[in-house]
Order: structure tokens, then sequence, then C-alpha cells
């Protein structure tokens, strides 16, 4: 399957095939190893958490940034 054939797909379809793909993965017993740097980011944002550095902001707020 091809992302053309994707896009002519319907919302529900590809949604349905989505977690279809996400059952699969669950399935398996392989773990996925994540790497390095995703650790360092966690990390550093407990950091800036727990020192009061963090900024949180709402999610209507985060959905306006994106259409800018």
């Amino acid at each position: 399957m091809n992302v053309l054939e994707i896009k002519k797909m319907s919302r529900i379809e590809r949604l349905q095939a989505i977690e279809a793909l996400w059952n699969s993965l669950l399935d398996e017993e392989a773990e996925v190893v994540s790497p390095e740097w995703h650790r360092d980011i966690l990390e550093e944002r407990k950091r800036k958490i727990e020192s009061g550095q963090a900024e949180f902001i709402s999610l209507e707020r985060l959905r306006g940034s994106r259409k800018s």
C-alpha cells in the first residue's frame, strides 16, 4: 500500500488501519529501544518542571501557534 492509496481511504478507514497497525505492534514480543537522546530530553524536561522553569500552555494556545 502506498501513500496515494491511503489518501483515497476515508478518515474512518485510515483510523481503523492505524488501530490495526498499533494492535499488531502490541502483539510483538520484541522491545523497541528508545534512542539515548529521548532520555536526555525527558531528563531536561523533568529538571525544568522540578526547578519551576517549565512553561505550560493550553491546548488552544498550542493549536493557535501551529496555524501561523
